[in-house]
């Protein structure tokens, strides 16, 4: 029994599973939800990837909760520089929208101002969490195999962060994530946090949503 749990151990843990894995997690899956237009079914595919992902992050590569969290990095020298860019990004979207879509901006506040005292806590635990989790955790630890652990790992990341947003089949999203997963890529690297790099997701998520652009973040921008 033993050397059959260790036979699979080794299968699972090896390359060619992780490329398998790779193309079916990270290519095929939100190709599916994407042709099949199953974006407002997108909360139940991303938690059972974090709950895939945090599981095989868990057992397979850290077994402590606090190394995967690490809010020992969430310090005030690290979290000036992520302020100063989130403030630069706050107003590029505010001037995107304005000009893409003036109609949408700052339209929950008009239409559901009672939604956005849930939307600002809601949004970092049910959005950010889990896709960072799954994006940069989870992905930085298993795939640095196929990607190494620089740059590369950086750009990989960033990657499939913004093809998984195709789903919503409208240019906004994956433009946007693919400028969202470079930032969110980049802090992780540094710091291998994954409260700090939620944090910084959940700001620029809460915002988005404020000032309009959620619209095509969501399955009722999906037609």
């Amino acid at each position: 029994m033993q050397a059959i749990a260790t036979k699979c151990k080794e299968i699972f843990f090896s390359r060619n599973f992780i490329i398998l894995e790779f193309i079916l997690l990270c290519i095929m899956v939100p190709g599916y939800i994407m042709f099949n237009k199953l974006a407002p079914l997108m909360f139940l595919f991303l938690w059972s990837a974090a709950i895939y992902g945090g599981l095989v992050l868990y057992f397979g590569y850290m077994r402590n909760i606090k190394a995967i969290w690490k809010w020992e990095e969430v310090t005030w020298d690290a979290m000036r520089p992520i302020l100063i860019r989130f403030a630069f990004a706050c107003v590029g979207m505010t001037l995107f929208i304005y000009w893409y879509d003036p109609d949408r901006m700052f339209g929950l506040l008009e239409r559901a101002p009672g939604f956005v005292p849930f939307l600002l806590l809601a949004y970092p635990v049910l959005s950010a969490f889990p896709q960072e989790l799954v994006f940069c955790s989870f992905f930085f630890a298993r795939y640095a195999p196929l990607f190494g652990t620089g740059k590369s790992m950086v750009i990989a990341s960033t990657i499939v962060f913004a093809y998984a947003h195709l789903l919503y089949i409208n240019p906004v999203a994956p433009t946007l994530s693919l400028l969202a997963g470079y930032i969110f890529a980049t802090t992780y690297l540094k710091t291998k946090s994954l409260a700090l790099v939620t944090i910084e997701h959940g700001l620029y998520g809460n915002y988005l949503f404020l000032v309009g652009l959620g619209y095509y973040f969501h399955g009722g921008s999906v037609n």
